[in-house]
């Protein structure tokens, strides 16, 4: 087919012009996500690495457990620096020998002190006595101490001038119990008076189956000692024998004086009185210096015809 002919061009108005388009704003950047901590076990610090899941598996891994605490520092001391100027020409260090200033008190090196205080004298054996034991300052009381010393002193002289008799008693008793006792024998015994067969050595013989037989009261049996000595006890064994039955077949004696003499010619009067039974009856004394003993009857019982109060044995005892 023939070609056709373009159309005529026809009139177009004029259109207005665009405007200008406008610049579109730049979003910001947007920061990466980052994943989520995990969460802090109590008694677990934040730094420790978390756990792993159950998926990885605890196996070959110890438990986690609590955070020991950390140990204490204990503080070096801060030794102060000496002057370079500081001369120490004092006095040496009793301690380690290093010179010191002489107004110091402690040594710069050891700290000893540098002035040591004297220890005071210890005191008198009679300063540790009641009233005298209390510490006075500068002489305070001491004139009133020495009067006392000398009023006590005086008064045991007086005490002791006036009471020597009765101390010297006491002192001799407290012995006489406190110590032994030992029997001793007369080296000679006299009677003023005897039955027949009954002399007066029996008395002393130590045999209580023989006696002195007095024939009537008032009849003494007197023993004799040739080196004076504390006489402590006399035992008197009364009647004809020891057994019971024999004993009441004869006269036996129930009081009696006992005369003692000592050396110095003083005599000491003591009345005895007798139990009527068999067996030793005891008279505690405490005479000292005694030369001689005498035995006077003054009581009977059993008194009859052809009975002489009998006196089985007769024993003396000194201090040991």
């Amino acid at each position: 087919a023939p070609p056709r002919s373009a159309p005529a061009p026809t009139s177009v108005p004029p259109q207005p012009a665009a405007p200008p388009a406008k610049p579109v704003p730049t979003p910001p950047p947007v920061p990466p996500v980052r994943p989520a901590p995990a969460p802090v076990r109590p008694g677990l610090p934040e730094s420790a690495p978390a756990s792993r899941s159950a998926s990885d598996g605890d196996e070959g891994h110890e438990p986690i457990g609590a955070v020991r605490p950390a140990k204490p520092v204990a503080r070096r001391p801060v030794v102060r620096p000496v002057e370079a100027d500081e001369t120490p020409d004092g006095p040496p260090c009793p301690a380690c020998g290093t010179p010191n200033l002489p107004g110091r008190q402690f040594c710069r090196r050891c700290a000893a002190p540098l002035r040591a205080r004297e220890q005071a004298a210890a005191l008198p054996w009679w300063r540790t006595v009641w009233p005298f034991r209390r510490r006075v300052r500068g002489g305070s009381g001491r004139a009133l101490r020495r009067t006392l010393l000398v009023l006590v002193v005086a008064g045991l002289l007086v005490a002791g001038f006036l009471f020597f008799p009765l101390g010297r008693y006491v002192y001799e008793d407290v012995r006489d119990k406190l110590g032994g006792t030992k029997e001793i024998s007369p080296t000679g015994v006299t009677a003023s008076a005897s039955a027949p067969g009954h002399p007066a050595n029996a008395a002393i013989d130590g045999l209580t189956n023989k006696y002195w037989g007095a024939p009537a009261l008032g009849a003494s049996l007197t023993s004799s000692f040739g080196t004076p000595f504390r006489l402590v006890g006399v035992v008197v064994y009364s009647g004809v024998s020891k057994e019971p039955q024999e004993f009441r077949r004869g006269a036996r004696p129930t009081r009696a004086d006992l005369i003692v003499t000592t050396k110095d010619d003083k005599v000491h009067r003591k009345t005895v009185t007798l139990n009527d039974k068999p067996g030793k009856q005891e008279t505690r004394m405490g005479i000292s210096d005694v030369v001689s003993v005498e035995l006077v009857l003054r009581e009977a019982t059993g008194q009859g015809e052809g009975r002489p109060i009998a006196v089985g044995e007769v024993e003396y005892f000194k201090r040991t």
